[in-house]
């Protein structure tokens, strides 16, 4: 390269050429790299991690993300999405009943409820991650576009995505509560106590409407 290509392109180049920058230079160009590096935040002494979803029931594959969260985080706080535009099958306060008849053996879980954003709530709670699931790649497409969201409006809070263990990564409520409905059998799909409450669901739906 000769001098004055070196000359063009800068102190980067210079010291190839023999030529040696003025100690003003180098202090303005380290200063102007380091000024676009965003520092990340400290670790947090506890890490709190919410884990939202509808829980409309809870499920055996909701159950294996808690308890595998449960190891990662020193505190993880399942939180039911309160969404009045749907019509769920159990309301709100059956879910946190269900999940704390499943979960109270876990002593870092714990159980809640929300509305609007969930930035808004695990910033309520000190939390700086979000637990999501991920069953197949449409799952991830979905999760990605929220992750994204959340990020930009929470950018302190990271989302963490935990893979479904094979054996339940076809489980969603929605297929459970079908299956359920159509007589089918959902048997280690669900805890034993979810299932009661679907039995005695179902029995009390079909005597009203007899």
């Amino acid at each position: 390269m000769d001098p004055d290509t070196a000359a063009r392109f800068g102190p980067p180049f210079a010291p190839a050429m023999g030529m040696v920058p003025a100690e003003g230079q180098v202090r303005l160009e380290l200063k102007g790299r380091h000024s676009r590096i965003n520092p990340l935040p400290r670790k947090p002494p506890h890490v709190i991690a919410i884990y939202p979803g509808s829980f409309d029931p809870i499920t055996n594959g909701h159950l294996d993300l808690i308890q595998r969260g449960s190891r990662m985080f020193d505190k993880l706080i399942v939180s039911i999405l309160r969404n009045d535009a749907k019509q769920p099958l159990f309301s709100v306060q059956e879910r946190i009943e269900m999940l704390n008849e499943v979960l109270h053996v876990y002593p870092n879980v714990e159980v809640d409820s929300f509305d609007g954003l969930l930035v808004d709530h695990a910033a309520a709670h000190g939390a700086t991650v979000l637990l999501r699931g991920i069953r197949a790649i449409s799952d991830y497409e979905y999760e990605l576009q929220m992750a994204l969201m959340n990020r930009r409006l929470g950018p302190r809070i990271e989302t963490v995505f935990m893979m479904a263990h094979e054996a339940y990564s076809f489980i969603s409520s929605r297929l459970v509560k079908e299956v359920f409905g159509l007589g089918g059998n959902i048997t280690g799909l669900v805890p034993p106590s979810v299932e009661s409450r679907l039995k005695a669901r179902l029995l009390n739906t079909r005597i009203k409407g007899a």
